[in-house]
């Protein structure tokens, strides 16, 4: 089912097909040399980047890839926020963790989130989003772009919690890197996604993903240009989690 679809490009977190022809990962600089080999050979062509400016630079644990083999992708800089908002702490916290801040999160800051839509629009190819986690900005993202698509709110809720499961998993493996979001054994996690269960179906019960575009600058036009990559291709071939 989209959304529910793992993919595998080495070196890729937290990777899954949304719909269609659009993914969601963690940060691009996780991908190795082979993975982006194997996501330009899977059709590829724009890596859109939601992360704020100061969140990209590369760690010494990233991988090498030489700048020849990138540059086959573009990678398109699309920030969903402004860190340095006067409310974004009071509303947020240090970053964006969870689904019942969306709604805050979409009033605050609709007119950037939008321009993703845009980019993704005028996009050649396949299309790859991806935040820091790969769990809420890219969550945001994703709940957009399967309203549009029509999945239902099952199906998303389930798709978040496999993205929120990803990136747990990468903290067991890896560390988590903030300890605000630490790794969580089962039962507190479960804990959490129950919470955030909740927070997610509230939103989605309410939310008219094509109103919101338009009411924030994207054309009908562009609208349609989104829905016509959300059901194109080997999407419907996409029926069983990997």
């Amino acid at each position: 089912m989209d959304g529910t679809t793992s993919v595998h490009w080495d070196g890729a977190v937290n990777a899954w097909r949304i719909a269609g022809d659009v993914y969601r990962m963690g940060r691009h600089e996780w991908v190795t040399e082979a993975g982006w080999r194997q996501m330009y050979d899977d059709g590829v062509r724009t890596v859109i980047d939601l992360r704020a400016s100061g969140e990209r630079h590369l760690r010494d644990t990233d991988p090498e890839v030489p700048e020849n083999v990138k540059a086959r992708i573009d990678v398109v800089h699309c920030p969903t926020e402004d860190p340095d908002h006067s409310r974004f702490s009071e509303l947020f916290g240090p970053y964006l963790k969870e689904p019942s801040q969306y709604r805050d999160y979409l009033d605050l800051f609709g007119e950037k989130v939008a321009a993703v839509f845009k980019a993704i629009a005028a996009s050649p190819g396949k299309v790859v989003v991806h935040c820091s986690a790969g769990r809420d900005r890219s969550g945001v993202i994703a709940l957009i772009l399967q309203k549009l698509a029509g999945i239902d709110d099952d199906q998303i809720v389930h798709g978040y919690e496999l993205a929120a499961r990803g990136i747990n998993e990468r903290h067991r493996t890896h560390g988590a890197p903030h300890a605000h979001d630490p790794y969580l054994a089962e039962d507190d996690l479960e804990a959490m996604l129950a919470q955030r269960r909740t927070g997610l179906r509230e939103l989605l019960a309410s939310f008219d993903a094509s109103g919101f575009l338009a009411v924030n600058g994207v054309s009908a036009h562009q609208i349609e240009a989104v829905r016509a990559k959300l059901t194109s291709g080997d999407s419907r071939a996409a029926t069983m989690q990997d």
